[in-house]
């Protein structure tokens, strides 16, 4: 690619910042920092679970995985969970304002980005409503996440339907691990305010417990004429989780959490069935919403052990659509050796959901209330072809959904490791994204317009009942290896194929008498019309130069080719799904330690340019200090977004969020433990 001069510039300025430590570290001794005693060795065989619902080392794993840790989520500076996600190759973060994010894995970006899974604890987060995340919800405290397991490619053979393009499985800490007192304040220009108060202990001999309050409030973004985009927020939130030793063999972990808050949301409304367009419109959204859940693990012995899950969810939105939903989900597995060579799992899971929504003229839901039923049961093996070398693993999940039936999602993973430091991994699978009430139910009028006669008439957008799944099949191949201790290499390659993917299509006129005047009504409908083809690749390193400095970098790139059937006279979807993720996209990360106590970290992202909404590209400066004043007692300066006073990431096609600009902003933050 041919970079523009301001490209390259922008660029070189994030770049310098970072290598401009290569100079400091000259200038300080070589006593070893505490976050750095692991070795690159230790990271690579971090255990992860994501990928089989079963423990194993990353660097043995046959997926594209990335693990985002405690302590990356430190080093990055981020405030919430979305921002952390920045820092993985192939994630694609855009902020569309304050409180909206745009978030995907390898490419399909959108608000609702319906071919992600994003779990907590084990927990789906998906909304059945709209497909995809609404990540302001996800507003848990960030020194209670032990890690985020982020796996970019199709996870549907275990997770089922929606884990098309990729699975973000969010962890936290076990009770035991968050002993004591915690006091988080912060504030700064974006982020006004912030606190977090937690306590955790023992019960007992046999149960450990936290409990926690969080509260932020945080400012407008400038709008793109106007010096606010009224789209600030702010939620208290409060949570627990316990964890129980119920027998040698059987543990239980009981967690929840309520929230309430409110925030900007810049969007638009329709006063009248005349009215030629939707106009904008500031408005006060309020939020509430919680869960319950519950884990029994139980192990019958060193070779086999199950688990039950069970989790009730329930939120609630009173924006144009004013929602209320309640999920309950039960999920069961059990794993267990079978002989020498061959590791199983299989389960089965059952959701039940209930929905209602009052609506509005510009956006209502027909039915306005709904009641599904999920079930699905999943199969895996992992035979060892050559032990502790070669590892074939198969699986499939069978899946029953409200709107289209049954789905098999089957896929096949191989890995070989020539050596301790060398693996290499290939797979293919299959995965479906299932329809949303949105595109089965929705009714979204954009505006009217003098019909046939001076018959006042309508154009609209209408669910279509019969819309069917999406499809995916992915092939896969990656390569990990370890470089004389000080540097380790991840690279991912793949090639996709979609079929039946989405598509806005006209649909026959009809009369309608409400709401009046009576009007003519001129639909266009969601049809299944479209297909095509992405490849691309991600690699990512770490790079540990001295005891004092680790460099982080990563890449990645991706192109996306859409094609619509003769039949259909969509001509903005193909373009759409092409263009609203980023072909390039890099990441440079470093963390110093200056002297005892002090660390200095820095990020530098490159987001490409994006034709979908005109949004240019841009080069986003992370970076700050850390002070650790004594054992207890930490002190953080941070400043973002440093290069620009103020950039644009994305434009919501969808007119759900308005998109403001993104500011400079700074932070202080400070955090006792006791």
């Amino acid at each position: 690619m041919k970079y523009s001069a301001t490209i390259r510039h922008r660029l070189s300025w994030g770049l310098a910042l970072l290598w401009l430590m290569a100079a400091t570290v000259a200038s300080v001794g070589q006593e070893k920092k505490d976050l750095s005693e692991a070795s690159l060795e230790d990271l690579m065989n971090i255990r992860v679970t994501s990928v089989s619902r079963t423990e194993r080392m990353l660097s043995q794993t046959p997926s594209a995985v990335f693990v985002i840790t405690a302590e990356d989520i430190r080093q990055s500076g981020a405030t919430n969970i979305a921002e952390a996600l920045r820092i993985v190759p192939g994630v694609n973060v855009a902020r569309i304002n304050a409180n909206t994010w745009a978030i995907s894995v390898r490419g399909f970006n959108g608000r609702f980005a319906d071919e992600l899974l994003v779990m907590v604890d084990g927990r789906p987060v998906y909304t059945p409503t709209f497909g995809g995340v609404f990540w302001d919800q996800l507003d848990l405290p960030l020194e209670d996440i032990d890690r985020i397991e982020v796996i970019r490619g199709p996870g549907g053979s275990v997770w089922g339907a929606n884990a098309v393009n990729g699975v973000i499985s969010i962890m936290t800490k076990k009770a035991a691990q968050t002993h004591g007192g915690m006091v988080v304040a912060s504030g700064g220009t974006l982020d006004q305010g912030l606190g977090t108060a937690q306590y955790g202990g023992r019960l007992g001999k046999n149960t450990d417990y936290r409990v926690y309050i969080k509260y932020f409030n945080q400012g407008n973004m400038p709008g793109f004429t106007l010096p606010s985009g009224a789209d600030a927020w702010r939620v208290l939130r409060g949570g627990f989780r316990t964890d129980s030793s119920l027998s040698t063999k059987d543990t239980l972990t009981v967690q929840g959490d309520a929230y309430g808050g409110n925030e900007g949301v810049p969007t638009s409304i329709l006063s009248s069935v005349t009215s030629p367009a939707p106009q904008n419109a500031d408005t006060q959204v309020d939020l509430s919403g919680g869960f319950l859940q519950s884990i029994w693990n139980h192990v019958y012995s060193d070779r086999s052990a199950t688990t039950l899950q069970m989790s009730f969810t329930r939120y609630k939105r009173l924006d144009a659509l004013g929602e209320d939903r309640n999920i309950f989900n039960v999920d069961f597995q059990h794993h267990f050796a079978w002989g020498a060579r061959q590791d199983t799992v299989w389960g089965a899971s059952y959701r039940y959901t209930e929905s209602d929504s009052r609506g509005s003229l510009l956006f209502s839901l027909n039915p306005a209330s709904l009641d599904t039923h999920e079930a699905s049961a999943f199969f895996q093996d992992e035979i060892a072809l050559l032990p502790e070398r070669l590892y074939l693993t198969v699986g499939a999940k069978l899946e029953q959904d409200h709107y289209t039936g049954l789905n098999l999602m089957p896929s096949a993973r191989v890995v070989w490791s020539p050596s301790r430091v060398h693996t290499i991994w290939a797979a293919v699978s299959h995965a479906v994204r299932t329809p949303s009430a949105v595109d089965t139910s929705a009714r979204i009028n954009f505006g009217g317009f003098p019909g046939p006669g001076g018959t006042p008439a309508l154009a609209a957008l209408v669910g279509n009942p019969h819309f069917g799944d999406e499809g995916l099949n992915a092939y896969e191949m990656g390569y990990r290896t370890t470089v004389l201790d000080h540097l380790s290499l991840d690279f991912a390659a793949y090639y996709n194929t979609y079929s039946s993917e989405q598509t806005t299509e006209p649909a026959a006129p009809f009369f309608e008498a409400t709401p009046p005047p009576p009007h003519l009504v001129f639909p266009s409908t969601f049809q299944n019309l479209m297909h095509g083809e992405s490849h691309g690749f991600e690699v990512a390193a770490n790079w540990r130069i001295n005891d004092r400095w680790t460099l982080s970098p990563g890449y990645a790139f991706e192109q996306i080719h859409m094609h619509t059937s003769s039949t259909s006279q969509d001509t903005q979807s193909a373009f759409g799904n092409e263009n609203n993720s980023p072909t390039h996209s890099a990441q440079l990360r470093s963390t110093l330690s200056l002297r005892k106590g002090l660390i200095w970290d820095a990020s530098a992202y490159f987001v490409d340019s994006l034709a979908a909404g005109g949004v240019p590209s841009y080069t986003r400066v992370d970076t700050g200090l850390r002070w650790q004043w004594t054992e207890a007692l930490s002190l953080s300066l941070v400043g973002q977004n440093l290069l620009r006073d103020r950039h644009l990431e994305f434009i919501d096609d969808t007119g759900s969020a308005r998109s403001t600009l993104i500011k400079r902003s700074a932070y202080v933050k400070v955090a006792w433990n006791f």
